[in-house]
């Protein structure tokens, strides 16, 4: 069965004496269900619970009848629940509601809705063609076949999976299912199948297609919108659900869609869906009912179609009923209130039962009570589209007098007044009487009996001591009760000192102290302000120390929240007896008051406050502080007068900046110490002034040639002194009279570069830098003497040279320009391959002032243009003239073959095939290994080798050209026994070899211990 979602739903709380009896009270009521009718799950459970004492029964009716379970064998409960077997929707589809019964009465549970879920197959019978002109509007019908609940529509275009995109031209209503296309164009010539899916069983039935084509008559022409589906002309919701208005029109050109809502503006919420074919409202609510329109328009025309949508609610308490206990004979009056849209009405059950007498517009009225009244009661609130219930018992109670407890002891203070009472518990109500002994109590001046039956006894004196008996008596019985009553002296309490003045810090001790009858025992509380104090909770400052009929309070660390008012109460059976001390604290000064800055200069500001809490210690002086965007948090600032002494309450904050937003704070110090500040004051900008701060750190150089570079650090913004804040550059060449100078309207600008080629590199300027704003110039900074720049270098690298060192590298050298302005700081050589153009080529620069370079990665047998120019931080030198290198050829690629070995002790005769070079390959001109660099030489392709003993060795060797080194060959793994090397082994490093090999034919062999 499927449930709706819980929601969050008030359940009642019970609370009851145990082995009290009681009538039905709901825990768990039946909900409304959705049974798939395709489950696998054959039967539907409908919950019911209730608590009672004694246990209560069930029974169940569907649609007003009574279920009987022996009469029909498909039903059956278990506790309250009822079990319903192969449920089907001709038989069980309906209201369903539970009803639990003891012996104080019946309830009956709300109403629950259980529905079947299933979707029927389509007719299959083949569905006809539609025909319209291109142009034209077109409805495609689905018509969809035997559902419950609700399905959700979409259409198949020629096959599935291929569905039709909905968009501003295609519309799928999700109310009728039909598929709207407002101007069919060729491209929607094909076969259209209507697809509904079940939104609670997800299955899904496809309908027979309905072939879409074009006539060959025409085309059709422009016209006229025409709203083809709309939402009802009248909409009912209920609150807090999702509203789906639907509106869409076919025309040619293509409608647009428009919404608005008439007298009124559509919810902030709302959403427009399906290229505004759908206004869809969202937790839908009161406010939002109201009529809306939707208009569809093209350059053809307009038209338009209205609604009105109305919000329902389901009712919902405001008041409810309760259960009640009541004697017999009095007037019972109930009331529940509900609301909800349309407004409820109401009607009451009484075990089940309508009740129609006494009820007036919720309200039941039951003027004498009688035993036959009692049971449980229903008010239920209902509109059309939902019920609510209240439920109650109603108790009429019947017994004679009872008094709980018997007797009842009383002490009295002598001279106060003291009440008996007289409570007894009866129904219907007893009547009272007191006695003294034999004799029945009259009322005087001094012995009272109040309304209450209270027996009240003025000014009590030992006189009064002794038994009074209280009788109670109704039809069903009587009973008394003796009230026992000692009269004792009255309590007094000292608390000392009453009033006490300390120091934040210090501790104090207040004693309470009580004198009392002997008789009694005495229970002491302390208090804060009136309130209890917390002495778990405050341990850290307050200490509770009792001995007998004395407690003293130790206050420690005390702290300014400390001070006010303490009180001790001392309680005996007889009397209760409080009484107060003060406790002065002395501090640092509160928070001053308010600070208002009364006026401001481009670098004062007056500033008032009023006085805070001095704290018992008088104020002796203030300290102003101020906080700026530039400031690391607030800052002592001067002030006018120097020192701010307690009794003013303005003073003038000296030296500050102009141009910069402050705000302002005061704070107040004592003997004690110095308070908390006062709250900041609201941001104000002092006034405007020429700049006073000159540029730090003017220096230069660098540049191009014939430039001269001025930098400098800037003023920061808490010194520009105001707006249009700027450098003025001044400078002159060292030995001259007039200076030139520069506005540099940038208040970030660090830098100013001036160039004139009449000045030859690194010549001496004086140099200054100025600031100036919107009221004027300020100060220049000290005279420097900055040098012009040398320039980029002027001269290209010398002698150079290229040679190439093997297939894929060159070396380059060249020697340094002639000294003088625009040295070199590196050099950048480029090459590039003949038959190319520069511009292709690549670049390749030194790491310091190196003057050589081995170029790598390239192609072998190939000729390299090489230029070489030198650079510094200006820019670059001119390049060298070009020069040229071909790169060697590749080494051989074929590899020594047919390696073979003899071995005789220590000894190992080798032999291979000489390796020959093809024609775009490097001539051989030995043979080369490599293994912990060991090497040999021969000038024949076969050797003798004398290895050391005690070894397992590899041998590999390989040929080696000027284009480097061939391909290796396969190896041989030589072992050799114990003992020393043999004197014919001769081994030589890589270098030594290369150096001993030129014209020569070598034999190098790799000769390695083998890794086990």
């Amino acid at each position: 069965v499927r449930f709706p979602p819980l929601t969050n739903k008030k359940m009642p709380i019970f609370c009851s004496v145990e082995g009290e009896e009681f009538g039905p009270v709901f825990i768990q009521e039946p909900d409304d269900a959705i049974f798939p009718l395709d489950s696998d799950e054959k039967k539907v459970v409908m919950h019911c619970e209730a608590r009672g004492n004694p246990p209560p029964t069930y029974s169940w009716y569907i649609n007003g009848t009574e279920v009987d379970s022996d009469a029909d064998y498909r039903y059956s409960f278990i506790d309250g629940n009822l079990i319903i077997a192969n449920a089907s929707e001709i038989t069980d589809f309906g209201k369903y509601q539970c009803k639990a019964v003891n012996s104080f009465g019946t309830v009956l549970s709300r109403d629950a809705l259980l529905q079947f879920a299933y979707l029927r197959a389509f007719s299959p019978k083949t569905r006809g063609g539609v025909s319209v002109r291109e142009g034209q509007g077109v409805v495609l019908i689905c018509t969809p076949p035997p559902h419950s609940p609700e399905i959700i529509y979409s259409w198949v275009f020629n096959e599935f999976p291929s569905f039709v995109a909905e968009d501003s031209r295609r519309f799928i209503s999700q109310d009728t299912g039909n598929l709207y296309i407002s101007k069919v164009q060729p491209s929607d010539v094909g076969s259209y199948i209507c697809l509904v899916k079940n939104t609670v069983t997800n299955a899904k039935v496809l309908s027979p297609p309905t072939p879409l084509t074009l006539k060959t008559d025409g085309v059709m022409g422009e016209y006229e919108p025409k709203i083809e589906v709309h939402f009802p002309t009248s909409v009912l919701a209920a609150k807090g659900v999702i509203v789906r208005l639907e509106c869409f029109a076919l025309g040619n050109p293509v409608p647009t869609i428009t919404w608005r809502k008439i007298n009124g503006n559509i919810p902030k919420k709302a959403r427009l869906r399906k290229s505004q074919a759908v206004l869809e409202i969202p937790n839908i609510q009161l406010e939002d009912s109201g009529t809306y329109e939707c208009k569809a328009e093209n350059p053809r025309g307009g038209t338009a179609f209205k609604g009105h949508l109305q919000v329902y609610t389901l009712p919902q308490w405001v008041r409810m009923i309760n259960d009640t206990q009541m004697d017999s004979g009095e007037k019972l009056q109930w009331e529940c209130k509900a609301t909800g849209r349309p407004r409820p009405t109401y009607r009451w059950l009484r075990n089940g039962l309508p009740l129609t007498p006494q009820i007036v517009n919720g309200e039941l009225t039951v003027h004498k009570v009688q035993q036959t009244d009692s049971g449980m009661y229903q008010c239920v609130a209902e509109n059309k589209y939902g019920a609510i219930y209240s439920n109650a018992e109603l108790k009429i109670l019947a017994s004679a007098p009872v008094f709980v407890p018997n007797p009842v002891r009383v002490i009295a203070t002598l001279g106060k007044d003291v009440s008996l009472e007289c409570k007894p518990r009866a129904s219907p109500k007893p009547r009272i009487t007191w006695k003294r002994g034999d004799r029945r109590i009259q009322p005087n001046k001094r012995i009272m009996l109040l309304r209450n039956n209270t027996l009240k006894i003025v000014n009590s004196s030992r006189a009064d001591e002794g038994n009074y008996v209280c009788r109670a008596e109704n039809q069903l019985g009587s009973a008394e009760m003796t009230a026992i009553l000692w009269v004792k002296e009255a309590m007094r309490v000292v608390l000392s000192p009453s009033r006490v003045e300390v120091t934040v810090g210090e501790s104090v001790v207040l004693s309470c102290k009580a004198t009392h009858d002997t008789s009694l025992d005495v229970a002491f509380q302390w208090f804060f302000n009136q309130r209890p104090i917390n002495f778990q909770h405050d341990g850290g400052h307050f200490e509770y120390i009792q001995t007998s009929s004395t407690v003293d309070l130790m206050i420690r660390s005390i702290l300014l929240k400390h001070a006010g008012k303490y009180g001790c109460r001392a309680q005996t059976s007889a009397d209760t007896v409080f009484a107060e001390a003060e406790l002065l604290v002395r501090g640092p000064p509160g928070p001053p008051g308010v600070v208002i800055v009364e006026e401001i200069t481009d670098t004062t500001a007056t500033l008032s406050w009023t006085r805070g809490l001095d704290n018992h210690s008088p104020i002796s002086t203030y300290n102003l502080q101020a906080r700026s965007p530039f400031s690391l948090g607030w800052q002592t600032v001067k002030t006018d007068p120097d020192p701010v002494t307690g009794d003013l309450e303005s003073a003038m904050a000296v030296e500050l900046n102009p141009w910069v937003e402050y705000e302002f704070r005061v704070v107040a110090s004592n003997a004690i110490g110095t308070g908390d500040p006062s709250a900041p004051s609201r941001g104000v900008r002092t006034k405007e002034a020429v700049p006073s701060v000159a540029p730090a750190n003017v220096s230069g150089g660098n540049g191009r040639r014939h430039e001269l570079v001025i930098s400098w650090e800037p003023v920061s913004e808490e010194f520009q002194n105001g707006e249009g804040f700027g450098y003025i550059v001044a400078f002159r060449a060292n030995g001259t009279r007039g200076w030139k100078e520069k506005m540099v309207t940038s208040a970030d600008s660090t830098m100013y570069k001036y160039r004139d080629e009449t000045f030859p590199p690194l010549t001496p300027f004086e140099v200054k830098v100025g600031v100036y704003n919107n009221k004027g110039d300020g100060p220049f900074s000290k005279v420097v003497i900055i040098h012009s720049a040398e320039g980029e270098p002027r001269e290209a690298p010398s002698d150079v040279k290229a040679y190439s060192i093997s297939s894929s590298e060159i070396r380059v050298t060249w020697k340094p320009p002639n000294p003088g302005p625009g040295k070199p700081r590196g050099y950048e050589v480029s090459y590039w391959k003949d038959m190319e153009q520069e511009e292709s080529g690549k670049k390749q620069r030194t790491v310091k002032n190196e003057t050589s370079m081995v170029l790598t990665g390239l192609e072998g047998n190939s000729v390299y243009l090489i230029t070489v120019k030198g650079f510094n931080s200006i820019g670059q030198g001119p390049a060298s003239a070009a020069v040229t290198a071909k790169t060697r050829k590749a080494p051989p690629a074929q590899s020594p073959t047919n390696l073979m070995w003899i071995q005789e002790g220590n000894n190992v005769s080798l032999s291979w095939d000489p390796v020959k070079a093809k024609d775009n390959e490097s001539d051989v001109i030995g043979y080369m290994g490599r293994g912990h660099n060991q090497v040999t030489r021969t000038i024949n392709p076969s050797t003798m080798l004398s290895l050391p003993e005690g070894g397992t060795y590899i041998i590999e060797v390989r040929a080696l050209s000027e284009g480097g080194e061939g391909a290796v060959s396969s190896q041989v793994r030589v072992v050799t026994s114990s003992g020393k090397l043999g004197a014919g082994f001769s081994p030589l490093t890589t270098s030594e070899i290369q150096s001993l090999c030129t014209g020569c034919v070598l034999f190098v062999a790799i000769l390695s211990p083998a890794l086990n």
